[in-house]
């Protein structure tokens, strides 16, 4: 049976099920006052306040004033749920802006302590991110994020896929819900991690000095 963050091997994910459009009868009868966006909220509140543990259709829809089933209506399981608040949740990750004095590396860290912030705020979200195909449109948006301070690093082929394999390996590792290390800890293998990326990119960022 599949647990709270264990969705199974069979399950489609929400981003790639097609929905079909209900009858207009059907969405007459629909509960009033109730959308996917305001359900995915509520998911997003119940799991910060009572963890994913105690998460259920029941207890959300106790919240919302509602039955069980009229959530049923916006979406088609538990598990869909699960994984639109936690693209939800993501959506709270912002790229850095501007360039920072630091370059890269700079932008590298706030990217990386962004990302530790949020699953600090919502420890729901590290067992769902191995739970599930993690597509969704912000889980898309941070992935295009990260290559995009890549694409700076001057790495190429082979060595900027491992540095991309490397970087988002290292997030969710150190994002787990087993042990998640202390500030200091992070912060030192966050700068370890830059300064393997900065070993593999220096012969591809050096230029070739100018003529006399």
């Amino acid at each position: 049976m599949a647990s709270s963050a264990d969705p199974g091997k069979d399950r489609t994910s929400v981003w790639l099920a097609a929905r079909p459009a209900a009858p207009a009868r059907r969405r007459s009868e629909a509960p009033s006052g109730l959308d996917r966006d305001r359900i995915t909220v509520a998911a997003v509140r119940l799991l910060d306040a009572e963890g994913l543990a105690r998460f259920s259709m029941r207890r959300l829809a106790a919240g919302l004033g509602v039955t069980a089933m009229s959530l049923y209506w916006y979406v088609d399981t538990k598990h869909d749920l699960l994984e639109l608040a936690l693209d939800s949740v993501l959506g709270e990750l912002e790229e850095p802006a501007g360039p920072p004095p630091e370059g890269w590396p700079g932008r590298l860290r706030s990217l990386a302590r962004g990302y530790r912030r949020l699953i600090v705020e919502h420890p729901w979200v590290a067992p769902l991110t191995a739970a599930y195909p993690n597509i969704g449109p912000h889980a898309r948006a941070f992935d295009a994020a990260l290559h995009r301070l890549l694409d700076t690093t001057g790495l190429t082929d082979a060595a900027r896929t491992g540095a991309h394999l490397a970087v988002s390996q290292f997030l969710h590792g150190c994002g787990g819900s087993v042990r998640r290390p202390p500030d200091g800890e992070f912060c030192l293998a966050l700068d370890v991690l830059i300064a393997g990326i900065e070993a593999h990119a220096a012969p591809a960022g050096r230029t070739a000095p100018a003529a006399p």
